[in-house]
């Protein structure tokens, strides 16, 4: 749940998770709290499937879709302002985990960041796969290391005027590319967050998994020349959904490239949670299950449910809560940017219907 603000207008940008949906009820009932108490809101706006060369077809209103209130990542930032259980310390990257008389060590780069009874896991990728290669943990490690991350492109771009959307098309406010290969998900920030169609416009623009893959860099030293060469393929991209004549798009007065090089998972375990009680270290996150935030947070949930019940067993039979140690991995579908429930049904039933 990512959102950059960038001052001094200030331009406005969700450049992670653009919207969620709920199907499940124990995900339903957070949802819930969060509406009544103001930090989010359903998104009422037009998104819809973009064909390439301008055909726009709008997505049925159900099942609703949530958004955060001023973006996603001020949702984030509230959920720990709700609680006094849950101490964060930034900034803080922890390089070493020590199993040392029955406690977890954890340090950075040499500096002691404390003792801990069990620890969590809820990153995923190359640096989680270097901390756990050391940890002692190699069932957890060999269940990591088979996960398959996707790499997407964000494109941050404002633009002083509107885009000139197709003849007969609504003003969407989102809208999933097809038929582009540089681009699979455009959304229009300032209307979404702000219903306003007043200058300027911030645009949020995803590449496809295939383009991300050709393209991929370092994402923490990315050359000049190859974010010169994604920007204007996908802006190029945009054009093309948009059915416009070739150099026809206006120019963004602000535009920045983000690669998110371990983005989606490819495939997954389809369990809520991995624990490993003999060495007292679990796993959560949304590739566990799918690639969505409900998700997320059912995997949050079933992992603190399960070490709730594991500590309350004092540690006795710790074989009886070895949770996903095992478990094969399947391949997730979905679109590039996420699995939104209820879409990819109806989706499928609009093609038909047209």
């Amino acid at each position: 749940m990512g959102t950059r603000k960038i001052d001094p207008q200030p331009l406005i940008f969700d450049h992670a998770a653009q919207f969620f949906t709920v199907s499940d009820p124990r995900f339903a009932e957070l949802v819930d709290n969060w509406l009544e108490n103001g930090l989010i809101r359903q998104w009422q706006g037009t998104i819809g499937e973009l064909e390439v060369g301008g055909q726009f077809v709008p997505l049925p209103s159900l099942p609703p879709k949530y958004i955060g209130i001023n973006g996603m990542r001020p949702l984030a930032d509230a959920l720990l302002s709700q609680t006094r259980m849950v101490s964060v310390v930034r900034p803080c990257w922890i390089s070493r985990l020590e199993p040392f008389n029955g406690m977890w060590h954890l340090s950075e780069n040499g500096k002691p960041c404390g003792q801990f009874d069990v620890i969590v896991i809820a990153h995923n990728g190359k640096c989680a796969n270097r901390l756990l290669a050391s940890s002692g943990l190699p069932l957890i490690a060999r269940q990591m290391k088979k996960l398959e991350l996707s790499s997407i492109w964000a494109l941050l771009a404002a633009f002083e005027d509107p885009l000139t959307i197709p003849s007969g098309a609504p003003p969407f406010e989102g809208a999933f590319v097809k038929g582009v290969d540089s681009v699979s998900w455009m959304g229009n920030n300032t209307m979404k967050l702000f219903s306003e169609n007043n200058s300027p416009h911030c645009w949020t623009i995803f590449s496809t998994a295939a383009f991300g893959k050709k393209n991929k860099v370092p994402q923490e030293n990315i050359p000049r020349a190859t974010a010169e060469k994604v920007e204007t393929a996908m802006l190029e991209g945009v054009e093309a959904a948009l059915g416009l004549p070739k150099g026809s798009l206006q120019k963004p007065f602000y535009s920045r490239v983000q690669l998110w090089g371990a983005a989606l998972p490819t495939n997954s375990p389809g369990i809520p949670c991995i624990f490993d009680p003999n060495g007292r270290a679990g796993i959560c996150g949304d590739w566990l299950l799918g690639s969505n935030l409900e998700s997320a947070a059912l995997s949050g949930m079933a992992l603190a449910n399960h070490i709730g019940d594991y500590l309350q067993s004092c540690g006795g039979r710790p074989e009886e809560f070895a949770v996903g140690l095992d478990n094969e991995f399947h391949s997730i579908e979905g679109h590039d940017i996420g699995q939104f429930s209820g879409l990819d049904m109806e989706s499928k039933q609009l093609q038909h219907f047209n």
